[in-house]
């Protein structure tokens, strides 16, 4: 059974290419995370009026999704593991752990894909482990079942307070390539330091990127980001703060269609941004 028919669900017909928006942050247990989205229902209503081509969201979650009625809402993603290194302070004891029967839960969901992490990040290699062995044992399941499999190479580093993503490009392309080679069928990266040379990682993906948008920017380094990585070569985004902590989700999801599907200039789609409903 291929899983190549599911991923038609996630890219717009006429673009070819994917918003997705990720909204499965209360899983992993930290209160900064709740923010815009503490009420989910109303948060999944007003993602699903914007009409974004994908909602990113976990089991507990995923029913205020796909309970809606219609074949227009957004494609399901169903975030299927769980980290604990996302806090101010570095785990004593790191992990990353798959939900039991995560593929079932897709096939029983609905879900156009699920995806799990790959995590690097530095004197942590008993955690890399787990990722990969999570990832090997999701891919057989996928293979039954005909449910495609996105993984997320996450490069990081110690930062002010707990640990951020990290731009370098060599560590970004060593860790995609490793997602590829353990049966990724979609990738969602991080963005370089160097965007002028993303393409490069698109080179070593082989298979579609979604590119990250991480923590909040201003809109116009947001836009500006989005517009570079399509240029060079990436099948569309996922962002998540960026988009639900924003005071007009709709209407960063409205720029970004703009962006990502019709080609508007950031410049143009910062304007209309200014003015959409608060």
């Amino acid at each position: 059974m291929s899983s190549h028919y599911r991923l038609n669900r996630l890219f717009d017909a006429r673009s070819g290419r994917c918003i997705d928006v990720a909204v499965d942050h209360g899983f992993f247990g930290e209160p900064p995370f709740l923010a815009g989205i503490e009420d989910m229902g109303a948060a999944i209503d007003t993602l699903v009026a914007a009409g974004p081509d994908a909602i990113q969201l976990t089991v507990g979650q995923a029913p205020l999704l796909q309970s809606k009625p219609g074949r227009e809402k957004p494609a399901l993603v169903l975030r299927v593991d769980v980290a604990n290194i996302y806090g101010p302070e570095p785990p004593s004891e790191p992990f990353s752990s798959v939900v039991d029967d995560a593929v079932g839960h897709a096939v029983r969901l609905d879900a156009a894909c699920v995806c799990v992490n790959l995590l690097d990040i530095p004197g942590m290699d008993g955690l890399r482990r787990q990722c990969v062995e999570n990832i090997a044992a999701l891919r057989t399941a996928c293979d039954r079942t005909g449910i495609p499999l996105m993984v997320e190479p996450l490069v990081m580093k110690p930062g002010a307070s707990g640990y951020d993503s990290d731009g370098d490009l060599d560590r970004i392309l060593a860790l995609v390539r490793q997602a590829t080679e353990l049966g990724a069928d979609l990738i969602k990266a991080d963005p370089a330091d160097d965007l002028s040379q993303y393409h490069r990682v698109i080179t070593v993906a082989r298979v579609p990127v979604l590119v990250r948008g991480g923590g909040r920017v201003p809109d116009d380094e947001l836009l500006r980001r989005t517009h570079a990585v399509l240029e060079q070569g990436a099948a569309g985004i996922v962002y998540g703060r960026n988009i639900i902590q924003h005071a007009s989700p709709a209407g960063m999801v409205a720029a970004l269609r703009a962006v990502v599907h019709e080609g508007v200039s950031p410049e143009v789609a910062a304007e209309s941004l200014a003015g959409a409903p608060r």
